[in-house]
């Protein structure tokens, strides 16, 4: 065990600094954790380059990081489902647990759930983290610790999926690549969709989504609207009935509503503009369920069963890796998109060596 306690903190958009913090200790529920991979998020880089993402605004220094896993090292008084040694993945909200959504089952909308590195909530970038013991989850001896990083973007597609109710025979439609798009693919994958068609800008982004399981890729780079719709259309042959933007762009969801099925669902996860102009007499006439996907609901297990079965694979998002001292350096790749990366991997544990 370590005994230092470095973590990569954002005092401000543009600057990360590595600082020393006392290393926590876990209350009575509660496990001690030594960090082991922690991946770089669209929305921690909205952080570090604008100070925000979304509603939620950087008001003071903040721990980055809420994609990991780790190693529990140390367990409160009244633990019972972990023990030291144990590996984890670590879903990264702490819900209130007395609310009204948490005791209906809906804790990720819970509006005082502790997450990482949300503001003004710190991330677990660092050599070691605290948390709630039922917010670990067990890693099986044939998933590595960068698969457990990665159940936090794949539970996010395993909920949009949840809630598109997709099945086997669904056609159905990602707009954007990212790593939570690929994530998205992956899982309609695992559910049976049929058809899966990807649209992004960059090609290698795409080249990866057909790896993962896309039938169908479109680089919409320079297509209007109008274009990408028609496109859409001719490559499915018939509509999709479940439709998810994953970018964050306007004309991705009046895409969505454009082109979903009568009767079909449309779905919302790319954090983007707070405000959009929106063709909703199409979704009238055609009954277009339109909803909103936030994080995960009780997400994780199954992700985690997904990889282990071999029912989703998801490590070909890892492109890149660096250390803890690296962050800025981490940060600065994803942002220059130095090396094509999709998922970059930060290590915690100072005895991590590159393969």
């Amino acid at each position: 065990m370590a005994q230092d306690n470095l973590s990569a903190i954002l005092v401000k958009p543009n600057e990360i600094k590595l600082e020393q913090r006392p290393i926590p200790e876990p209350g009575p529920n509660q496990v001690l954790l030594q960090m082991e991979v922690v991946g770089i998020c669209g929305s921690d880089v909205h952080y570090w380059l604008e100070g925000r993402c979304g509603p939620f605004i950087l008001e003071k220094p903040m721990v980055m990081g809420h994609e990991a896993s780790g190693t529990v090292v140390k367990c409160g008084s009244e633990v019972t489902s972990l023990e030291p040694g144990d590996r984890v993945a670590i879903e990264p909200g702490v819900p209130c647990r007395r609310c009204e959504f948490c005791k209906t089952g809906r804790y990720n909308i819970c509006p005082d759930i502790l997450f990482c590195a949300t503001p003004p909530v710190d991330g677990n970038l660092a050599r070691y983290f605290v948390t709630d013991e039922d917010f670990c989850f067990k890693l099986p001896c044939n998933m590595s610790f960068e698969d457990g990083t990665l159940m936090e973007p794949l539970a996010v597609a395993v909920h949009a999926c949840k809630l598109g109710k997709v099945t086997i025979g669904s056609v159905c439609l990602v707009l954007g690549a990212g790593p939570i798009g690929l994530c998205t693919v992956a899982a309609f994958r695992a559910y049976g969709a049929r058809k899966i068609l990807v649209t992004d800008l960059l090609d290698y982004r795409l080249e990866l989504a057909k790896k993962m399981g896309a039938n169908f890729t479109l680089n919409t780079s320079g297509m209007d609207e109008d274009a990408v719709t028609e496109k859409v259309l001719s490559l499915l042959k018939e509509e999709p009935h479940v439709s998810v933007e994953c970018a964050g762009s306007e004309q991705c969801a009046r895409l969505c509503m454009k082109v979903t099925r009568a009767g079909g669902v449309m779905i919302l996860l790319g954090m983007g503009g707070l405000e959009m102009t929106m063709p909703f007499g199409a979704a009238l006439v055609k009954e277009i369920t339109s909803i909103g996907s936030f994080r995960y609901n009780n997400d994780y297990p199954e992700a985690i069963e997904m990889v282990r079965s071999g029912r989703a694979d998801v490590r070909g998002l890892v492109t890149h890796h660096f250390t803890l001292e690296e962050t800025q350096k981490a940060y600065e790749t994803h942002r220059d998109k130095i090396g094509n990366p999709i998922k970059i991997m930060i290590h915690c544990n100072p005895n991590w060596k590159p393969e």
